[in-house]
């Protein structure tokens, strides 16, 4: 008989990939945080500015996030990637933001070789990782062979033609989803949003996508930590002091299941469709972009300690923490 277990993280304040430890402390430090949060994006956000007269500015944090979920996500009828999804292979008219983000998504899948593929959506659906059935497949069960190699004849990232504003999706069967990068680009917008508000200090958590504005009230950093992988309590392997950048975390800990002892977790590599296997737990990336991070925290990964690190090293401004699965810490040499 199979043994079936999964384990599905709960994306709340208290349990996201990368805890916010926030120390206020400071002598005449008199504006109080306030913060606003809501569900967007399959997760729990959560916006916080360290003065309550800037308030007002949060209901402008929750108007972005719901008109680039109406946007981006996959799953939203009328979005611009829905609207290619369902093209059946024709032209499709989208937003210049939009274009812009596959344009970036385009960049990560060339620059891993096709191990950042955004078609590998066709094989995801077969999979569930939420404790529910998903394209008739039974809840937390690996898809059948047959089903996954069928998928995999759909994913090729080159099957995405952009031509001026219009975006072609070449295979009718295939889809796309930018669930790699997408949270990490609307924590940019919602930065860029903020600082044209005079927010001086913030912070935006994006399911565990952290972006800070600025520092603490009292100019000192705000301290990111990053989660202990599979600790159900939710405690933290090692922290960060973090100035107006951005901390992005991925790992097998987020979203996963074991099936006959074996775990599977949602990073799939889209040679195989199946998880990528390799020595690593997770990976951190700090950097000025959160949409940097979020698709570098994924592209190193795939890449592995060596070929991630290596990444890491040859880029300017952008630092790394590899977990690997003996719970080893192994930083860039900027950190």
């Amino acid at each position: 008989m199979q043994k079936i277990s999964v384990s599905v993280k709960k994306l709340t304040i208290f349990s996201v990939s990368l805890y916010c430890m926030i120390l206020i402390g400071g002598c005449g430090v008199s504006r109080e945080p306030m913060s606003r949060s809501g569900f967007y994006f399959d997760t729990f956000i959560q916006v916080t500015v360290y003065d309550s007269r800037k308030a007002d500015c949060l209901d402008g944090c929750m108007e972005l996030a719901d008109k680039y979920e109406q946007m981006l996500s996959a799953t939203v009828e009328g979005s611009d990637i829905w609207n290619i999804n369902h093209s059946g292979g024709k032209a499709v008219v989208v937003s210049d933001e939009t274009l812009e983000l596959l344009k970036t998504a385009l960049y990560y899948c060339e620059l891993t070789e096709g191990r950042i593929d955004f078609t590998v959506e066709s094989v995801s659906k077969l999979w569930d990782f939420h404790g529910e059935s998903s394209e008739g497949m039974a809840a937390n069960r690996v898809p059948d062979l047959e089903s996954i190699d069928g998928a995999l004849r759909h994913v090729d990232y080159h099957n995405l033609v952009i031509e001026n504003n219009t975006v072609t999706l070449k295979d009718p069967d295939a889809c796309i989803s930018l669930g790699f990068i997408a949270k990490g680009f609307i924590a940019d917008r919602i930065k860029e949003y903020l600082l044209s508000q005079d927010v001086k200090s913030a912070i935006i958590n994006l399911g565990g996508n952290l972006l800070a504005v600025g520092s603490k009230p009292d100019g000192t950093p705000f301290n990111f930590g990053i989660q202990r992988p599979f600790d159900e309590n939710g405690s933290i392997i090692d922290s960060l002091a973090v100035s107006d950048a951005s901390l992005v975390s991925s790992g097998v800990y987020e979203r996963y299941f074991y099936q006959d002892d074996t775990l599977y977790h949602h990073i799939l590599n889209p040679a195989t469709g199946y998880p990528v296997v390799n020595n690593l737990l997770g990976v951190t990336i700090m950097s000025d972009s959160s949409m940097v991070g979020d698709a570098l925290s994924t592209s190193c990964f795939v890449l592995g300690l060596k070929e991630g690190m290596e990444l890491i090293e040859n880029l300017e401004g952008v630092e790394a923490v590899f977990i690997t699965n003996d719970y080893e810490l192994h930083y860039s040499s900027g950190l």
